[in-house]
């Protein structure tokens, strides 16, 4: 769905409108979560032009979708180690064998990639893949210091408010005015429906799934499962877009796979016993 918004957006237009319809008409409806606006408007500036205003920026020009969606899971590493030295989670053994799997899985995949990539790519990814770690630990510290249960969906919606105006400049600054304009005003309506996706889908639905979960487990159980993401990436390219799924595709995915069972598995043995 990216790939097809992008036909028609350039990269930081695509994710101000992301972030603008999360807030319009939610807003609305949706009562602001008992937190701090600190709180909400740090996770809004992490996650919007942090994470997705770096990551499309990359994309642009430096680096390939594919080789991006795995660059960015560096942040499963940044994730575990900001919460292990922050709120002292512990590090079991399972979850880094699992660890261990899952990178193994990336790894076979980026050895197979055959992308145009430059240092600036790979090192606006990193900062994107920090940020999105960032965005994670926030979600935990506001839902400690709340003392109770936080609406999600309400952190999601009332931290895009702060999306919004950086994202705005940025693409201002960018692509100018009359450019950004025009393309939002032309855009087909295949983009649109990319838009409409990335908010309800992958914004709304996805990242408040994401930050419950976060707010209930240890980071070490939960980042991981983002290692799927290539994953699940390579299975719907071939299925709609008919690529091709080698030997090293299954190889990667089943060592993905592998890595999150053991993980997700163990403990509910060792409780079993």
């Amino acid at each position: 769905m990216i790939k097809v918004g992008l036909r028609e957006l350039e990269p930081i237009v695509f994710v101000l409108l992301r972030f603008a319809f999360c807030v319009v008409p939610w807003v609305f409806f949706v009562k602001r979560p008992r937190v701090p606006w600190r709180w909400l408007a740090l996770f809004g500036l992490f996650l919007g032009p942090g994470q997705f205003g770096l990551l499309f920026y990359a994309m642009r020009a430096d680096i390939s979708p594919g080789l991006a969606s795995l660059v960015i899971q560096v942040q499963v590493f940044f994730t575990i180690a900001l919460s292990v030295w922050l709120f002292g989670e512990r590090l079991s053994w399972p979850a880094m064998a699992g660890i261990a799997l899952g990178s193994a899985g990336l790894a076979t995949i980026g050895l197979h990639l055959d992308a145009t990539v430059t240092a600036k790519g790979i090192a606006v990814v990193v900062a994107a893949a920090l940020c999105w770690a960032c965005a994670n630990i926030v979600v935990k510290a506001a839902t400690r210091n709340a003392g109770q249960t936080v609406d999600m969906l309400g952190f999601v919606i009332w931290s895009s408010l702060f999306a919004v105006p950086p994202l705005l400049l940025l693409a201002i600054g960018i692509e100018g005015t009359a450019a950004t304009w025009n393309a939002i005003a032309t855009a087909r309506w295949d983009a649109w429906a990319a838009v409409v996706w990335q908010v309800v889908g992958n914004t709304l639905f996805g990242y408040s799934a994401w930050n419950w979960l976060l707010t209930r487990y240890d980071a070490a159980v939960v980042a991981p499962y983002a290692l799927l993401i290539p994953v699940f990436g390579m299975a719907s390219s071939a299925l709609l877009l008919g690529e091709g799924l080698p030997s090293w595709k299954l190889i990667a995915g089943a060592l993905v796979i592998t890595g999150i069972a053991v993980i997700t598995l163990t403990p509910l043995l060792r409780r079993s016993r």
